[in-house]
């Protein structure tokens, strides 16, 4: 979808005083998600980037995961929007399969390379990042919306808002 349907969003947590970035990852026919994770960490890094609150959304979630893996020490917050989750040695494909779904079946998805590329990290970081929050894992759902950024932004603003308000 590309970083531009996070404008309006990426403007309400601006004017809330919240540095916002919403990068347009490579294009999936000439990238892998190793590029993707990648794009993601050469920004965090080239910008010094520290305590950072990592929102994906869809196939994003594979980005993040992997962006976490890798910078923890910069990492502030994961927040999952709609996004896949992956176990160590999951593509987003077999996480479509895994929850009985052909990935084919979704219009627009198509066996890609970053899609059916497997994310390896090592869980044991993730676990002990997660030990040593004082908080746990918060989950809201919100009315079906695979695109809540478009279809119900002042909700998910809202939501966005009280996690940064909550980590910083």
């Amino acid at each position: 979808m590309g970083g531009k349907c996070w404008d309006d969003t990426a403007a309400a947590l601006a004017a809330h005083g919240h540095h916002v970035l919403a990068p347009t990852l490579g294009d999936e026919h000439s990238s892998s998600l190793t590029d993707h994770i990648e794009q993601i960490c050469a920004l965090i890094i080239d910008r010094d980037l520290r305590d950072v609150i990592l929102a994906g959304h869809s196939y994003g979630g594979m980005i993040i995961t992997g962006t976490a893996a890798r910078l923890a020490d910069r990492i502030g917050h994961l927040v999952y929007i709609d996004a896949a989750l992956p176990d160590p040695g999951q593509s987003l494909f077999d996480i479509f399969v895994a929850g009985g779904c052909d990935p084919l079946s979704f219009v627009g998805l198509e066996a890609a390379a970053p899609y059916l590329q497997k994310l390896q990290f090592d869980a044991r970081l993730a676990r002990e990042k997660i030990a040593a929050a004082t908080t746990g894992w918060t989950y809201l759902e919100l009315p079906p919306s695979h695109v809540p950024m478009a279809s119900m932004p002042e909700e998910l603003e809202r939501i966005l808002l009280a996690i940064g308000a909550e980590h910083g």
